[in-house]
C-alpha cells in the first residue's frame, strides 16, 4: 500500500496507493491533503473485498499537472469517472471523498450514476447545503485561506518557513491531532511551485468562473447537481474549517436513501482522528 503507483487517465498520469482486490473504493483527498491520508481506510476496504484506490489529486505530486489549467470540480469529477475506466471498475464500485475530494463525489455520481453503486463524502457538504452558512462571519473567518490563496500573496505565504501556514491549517482544523506525518506528506506533494500553484487553482476555478474549462461543462453543471447514488454524510463535530453547523440540514440536499452522521471528537480530518469509527461506518454503509 506505500509503494506509490501510476496509471494514465484523463490525459494525466496519477500516482496512486491501492489494498486489496475486488470491486473499486476509489478514495479522493483534499486541502491540503494527499493519498496517504487513507492510510486507515485503505486497509479496511481491502479486508471487506475491495480494491481500494487512493489518487493524488491532479497537480498534487506525483500525479502530473494539468497542461490546461482546469481545477474546477467539473475536471475532478471527470478524473474520477476516468480513474473508474482505468482501474476497471463496474457498476458495483464505490467512491469515498474527503474535502475536495468530496466536491468530487458529488459531481462524479451525478455526472455518470451507472459508474458508481453507493458514495461517501465527508467534512464539506453539497454546495447547495452550504449556500446561507457559509456567509456567515464566524464561518468566514475560517474560510480566510480560500481567499488569500488567490492573491499575489498567497503562494508565498504557504511556502515561506517550510510550509508552516499547512502546519497552522491542520491545527486549527483538527484540534489536539497529531498532524506530523500527514504534513510531511501534503508538503512533499506541493513543494514544487508549479504544485503549488495547482493547489491554489482550485480556489481560484472555485470563485472565477472564467477559468471553468469548456471540456468539463457537462460535469461542471453536474457539481451542483443532486444525484441518485445513496450518500453517506460524515462531519466532525469540532471541525475548524467549516463548521459542523452548516452539516446541519445536509440531508436535505443529499439523495435519497442516504445518510447523515456527525462524529464527536473529531474535527476536518475525521477519517485520521477517529480513523475506527469512520472506517466501521463506511464499511457498513458500503455492504448495504
Amino acid at each position: 500500500m506505500t509503494v506509490i503507483q501510476t496509471v494514465e487517465a484523463n490525459g494525466l498520469t496519477f500516482g496512486y496507493l491501492e489494498a486489496g482486490r475486488g470491486p473499486l473504493a476509489l478514495c479522493l483527498h483534499g486541502f491540503p491533503d494527499s493519498a496517504h491520508t487513507w492510510r486507515h481506510l485503505l486497509p479496511a476496504l481491502a479486508d471487506a473485498g475491495y480494491h481500494a484506490v487512493a489518487p493524488f489529486q491532479r497537480g498534487y505530486a506525483p500525479t502530473s499537472v494539468p497542461a490546461d489549467g482546469a481545477y474546477q470540480a467539473g475536471a475532478l469529477a471527470a478524473d474520477a469517472n476516468a480513474l473508474h475506466e482505468a482501474f476497471g471498475g463496474g457498476a458495483d464500485a464505490v467512491l469515498i471523498g474527503h474535502d475536495w475530494g468530496a466536491a468530487a463525489t458529488y459531481a462524479a455520481t451525478a455526472h455518470a450514476p451507472s459508474r458508481w453503486r453507493r458514495a461517501v463524502a465527508m467534512a464539506v457538504p453539497p454546495i447547495s447545503a452550504l449556500a446561507s452558512g457559509f456567509f456567515d462571519y464566524d464561518q468566514l473567518r475560517r474560510s480566510f485561506y480560500m481567499f488569500l490563496v488567490q492573491t499575489p500573496l498567497g503562494a508565498p505565504a504557504v511556502a515561506a518557513n517550510d510550509m508552516a501556514f499547512l502546519d497552522r491549517l491542520w491545527a486549527d482544523w483538527s484540534p489536539g491531532y497529531d498532524a506530523a506525518e500527514d504534513l510531511a506528506h501534503v508538503k512533499a506533494c506541493l513543494r514544487e511551485p508549479a504544485n503549488l500553484d495547482a493547489a491554489m487553482g482550485y480556489y481560484t476555478a472555485m470563485f472565477d468562473p472564467s477559468r471553468h474549462v469548456a471540456a468539463y461543462a457537462a460535469e461542471q453543471e453536474s457539481a451542483g447537481a443532486r444525484g441518485d447514488r445513496p450518500t453517506l454524510y460524515l462531519h466532525g463535530r469540532d471541525d475548524g474549517c467549516l463548521a459542523a453547523s452548516l452539516a446541519g440540514d445536509v440531508a436535505a440536499h443529499l439523495p435519497p436513501g442516504s445518510r447523515t452522521e456527525i462524529l464527536p471528537g473529531a474535527g476536518h480530518f475525521l477519517h485520521l482522528e477517529r480513523s475506527d469509527a469512520v472506517n466501521a461506518l463506511i464499511v457498513e454503509w458500503l455492504a448495504a
